[in-house]
């Protein structure tokens, strides 16, 4: 059998995020609030909820405006946890390592390096990514770097991959197993995985991992994984308008 060509190294600066399925509303969030008050009656005229929640000429739409926003406010959360959201992530491993610090309200399925051969896509930043660090550890920022200093770290970082990933291809070429073989691989490789939430622990996530002039609680996360988090909030904000406003309204605090 002819050798095969060395298979060629992608590199990409951005993320994607796909929103593949949900159950997630600003209805729901009603239903599973006055069920507390109103038992098996809070599922009365349930056709026509979904409408109410949002029309703003509804007669019933004000006060489920202002319930929403109560609960925020309050931080009574539990009826955010009745929705549920699937994204597909493409992004570097080592967003994963810093997205798997958040549990509770999550589910994840990563694709396998065990199971298939990984693909050479790898991150390098952008000229848009701020690569100097100013301050002690809690009281930085970050600064854009000199032309110097983002050519040396492309050359580096590019070099760096294409050596780890013909490491890679040479030990399975010899029969390693790729669970062994991985190991060489660096964590600016690209992964892919599924990760569903409930809109409680998307909101906890954004208080967390996205800057934004609203907050209460201002944060400085990384900015890769504030990449995936706008993206995310960009498809929930769609689904869940009046949430979405009073999660802004009330300071980015998840209930």
């Amino acid at each position: 059998m002819p050798e095969q060509p060395p298979v060629e190294p992608t590199f990409r600066s951005d993320v994607t995020v796909q929103l593949v399925s949900h159950t997630a509303s600003d209805a729901a969030v009603v239903f599973a609030a006055r069920v507390s008050t109103q038992g098996e009656r809070s599922l009365e005229n349930l056709s026509t909820w979904d409408q109410s929640v949002t029309d703003i000429e509804h007669p019933q739409a004000t006060r489920n405006r202002g319930l929403i926003n109560y609960l925020m406010r309050e931080r009574h959360g539990s009826p955010w946890e009745h929705t549920s959201m699937t994204f597909l992530i493409s992004a570097p491993i080592f967003v994963f390592r810093e997205f798997h610090r958040h549990r509770a309200g999550w589910s994840y399925n990563e694709e396998s390096g065990r199971y298939r051969e990984l693909k050479p896509v790898f991150y390098v930043p952008g000229p848009d990514r701020r690569l100097v660090q100013e301050g002690k550890p809690g009281h930085y920022q970050f600064t854009a770097g000199t032309k110097a200093q983002h050519e040396l770290v492309e050359r580096v970082s590019v070099n760096a991959y294409r050596q780890a990933y013909e490491a890679y291809q040479a030990m399975l070429a010899a029969g390693v197993a790729r669970e062994v073989a991985r190991s060489v691989l660096p964590v600016g490789l690209y992964s892919s995985m599924y990760a569903s939430c409930n809109a409680r622990s998307l909101m906890h996530f954004l208080g967390l991992r996205t800057t934004h002039p609203d907050a209460k609680v201002p944060s400085s996360p990384q900015r890769e994984i504030e990449m995936v988090g706008e993206a995310m909030e960009a498809e929930w904000a769609k689904l869940m308008p009046l949430t979405y406003e009073a999660f802004n309204a009330n300071g980015r605090v998840a209930p």
